[in-house]
């Protein structure tokens, strides 16, 4: 995602404002959410921090069947501007009616990926499935969110594959919708923006009650300012944040991505696995892992096997590609790689090549991982 920080800074806008952007109303704490209603104490400064369990809810991403993922990321303005269209909110409908969840599924299962992680949105307040939360929150009409829940829609035709589903999304409002910015009353850069945490931490509770056990693991980028907004002994904190993502579904696996750090660390208790972004998979470091966890968290990477994030040819031979996931994998860790996915979803041959070839390298019927799909 290093690219993204390029681009920021042309514009004098951060890579915090680029994934992210908004703050709140201030009667939105108000709002008889089923999120965060029904997931945490009424009183929120009770809220203790829980102990780090990534040893449990990650334990899959340790076993040879579930390893090694892939990644996509289907954003509106991307594809808006690799394809030359004007995005508005019927071209964005249009778009996600037409990505075949069980075609990219069939790909999946054919080059032995044992898990697959989408992004719900980012910056350009475009999401793919629907969130009335989020609508009432931002009050934007017609909605940015899609018709079509494309997360839940892939669930069948992955889980029939056994292939686990993961989602994306940044700790930030849509930097590049000002409307929404301004409704959620974001503030990038070291700020507590709690405001603006309660309101979103009701956004991705909404989500996780809606896909409930369908996602075992939620991505969140962005997470530049640590100290800033979420160790704060009382919510909203990284304890409330993991909480919203767990609303539907306790097991599922949380990581909040600092940005690149070569050395793959855990940034909070309250996280199960790194979120390990590397832009450059052979500075990777690993130091003082147990078992596959860092200090009690599941070690994991994403990287991007294009130019750059979800653009661009491959830029590593396979052998190359193998190479970086072994030395992950060899410390217990798991491995999610990037690529660019077109307007229908299909993942070009060049990559799929390579994602073939680490699928052989790294089989799922290796020792330890179940041959069928749980019922």
């Amino acid at each position: 995602m290093q690219e993204r920080i390029r681009i920021m800074s042309e514009n004098k806008i951060t890579r915090r404002d680029w994934i992210a952007g908004a703050a709140q109303l201030a009667a939105a704490a108000a709002l008889p959410v089923r999120g965060l209603a029904q997931s945490q104490p009424q009183n929120e400064t009770q809220t203790a921090q829980q102990p780090n369990t990534g040893s449990g809810r990650a334990a899959w991403m340790q076993n040879p069947r579930y390893a090694w993922g892939v990644m996509t990321h289907y954003l509106a303005d991307w594809q808006s501007r690799v394809n030359h269209l004007e995005m508005t909110v019927d071209q964005w409908n249009k778009m996600v009616d037409g990505f075949d969840v069980d075609a990219m599924a069939k790909r999946l299962d054919s080059v032995g990926a044992g898990h697959y992680q989408i992004s719900i949105g980012q910056n350009s307040g475009y999401y793919l499935a629907p969130n009335p939360v989020y609508d009432k929150l931002v009050g934007i009409t017609p909605s940015k969110c899609s018709h079509r829940d494309l997360i839940a829609d892939f669930y069948q035709s992955l889980h029939s594959r056994d292939i686990k589903l993961m989602v994306y999304l940044p700790s930030g409002a849509p930097g590049g919708d000002r409307v929404a910015r301004e409704a959620l009353e974001w503030q990038n850069g070291p700020y507590a923006n709690r405001n603006f945490q309660r309101k979103w931490q009701q956004v991705i509770a909404e989500w996780s009650h809606r896909w409930s056990s369908k996602v075992v693991g939620w991505w969140f980028d962005g997470c530049y300012f640590p100290n800033s907004m979420y160790r704060s002994a009382d919510p909203p904190n990284f304890a409330s944040f993991g909480a919203a993502a767990r609303a539907g579904n306790p097991g599922s696996s949380v990581a909040f991505n600092p940005g690149v750090i070569y050395r793959l660390i855990s940034i909070s208790p309250d996280e199960d696995f790194t979120a390990g972004e590397i832009d450059k998979p052979d500075l990777a470091s690993v130091h003082r892992a147990a078992d596959g966890l860092i200090d009690g968290t599941q070690l994991h990477m994403l990287s991007f096997l294009g130019e750059k994030w979800g653009m661009g040819a491959p830029r590593f031979s396979t052998d190359q590609v193998i190479g970086y996931t072994k030395k992950i994998r060899d410390y217990g860790g798991s491995v999610t790689w990037d690529v660019p996915v077109s307007i229908d979803g299909t993942i070009a041959d060049a990559f799929l090549e390579q994602l073939t070839a680490l699928g052989k390298a790294f089989p799922r019927t290796a020792p330890g991982a179940p041959t069928a799909a749980p019922a």
